[in-house]
């Protein structure tokens, strides 16, 4: 299989070189590399060495996740830690729960040959990005930090919590993250725009600062 892709679930086919549905594909030409953005509630998965997955965060949490011998890997983009009901084989929308979008992105890598005692596992978000009595950032991160532990997953890298949202470059062929804290002034637009993936999902069925988290 030259490259597998998900969207809220659902596989689509190899993209030609002109985009991919939705403009969620398109060619950087200054990074000289095909950026791919993963929306909340979705994952994907690629073995092209010229594509940069790309998300933004809230308290959402992303599990970056390859298998360092092959050279492919993934991005999931969960909204809540665990969902009770249903699972990802019958509910299109429940990679927007941790457990499900874990076990999915996870699944769709061991069926491209990825072997489970060789996965890479990096995770970013899960910030409290707005004023409120509930963390949902919180329990996102601990989550995911309970997730790996239960299933013996390697965790090489996290940033985890605080209270910016986050941007996120990462490109499976390496294993390389950046990292970008986007500050205060954009938590009320970030935290925004995950209300309203939330609501497509339920209906459908310091700024500047960067990291680098290589290998």
């Amino acid at each position: 299989m030259s490259v597998a892709a998900a969207v809220r679930g659902i596989e689509t086919p190899p993209r030609p070189d002109v985009g991919s549905p939705g403009g969620r594909r398109f060619y950087d030409a200054s990074a000289g590399t095909w950026m791919v953005k993963v929306f909340p509630g979705e994952f994907y998965v690629t073995d092209k060495a010229d594509e940069t997955l790309v998300t933004v965060l809230g308290s959402c949490v992303a599990a970056c996740i390859r298998d360092p011998r092959l050279g492919i890997g993934g991005m999931n983009h969960f909204m809540l830690p665990q969902g009770r009901t249903g699972g990802w084989g019958r509910d299109p929308e429940s990679t927007r729960f941790g457990n499900f979008a874990m076990e999915k992105l996870i699944n769709e890598l061991m069926k491209m040959g990825c072997s489970r005692e060789s996965l890479e596992i990096k995770v970013f978000g899960g910030g409290n990005v707005t004023e409120s009595n509930i963390a949902v950032g919180t329990d996102n991160a601990q989550f995911a930090l309970r997730y790996l532990e239960a299933e013996r997953l390697r965790c090489v890298a996290q940033d985890l919590g605080g209270r910016f949202p986050r941007r996120i470059h990462y490109s499976p062929a390496t294993g390389r993250v950046v990292r970008r804290l986007l500050g205060r002034d954009a938590s009320g637009a970030v935290a925004r725009d995950e209300i309203e993936h939330a609501k497509r999902l339920q209906t459908r069925a310091p700024a500047g600062e960067i990291d680098l988290f290589d290998n």
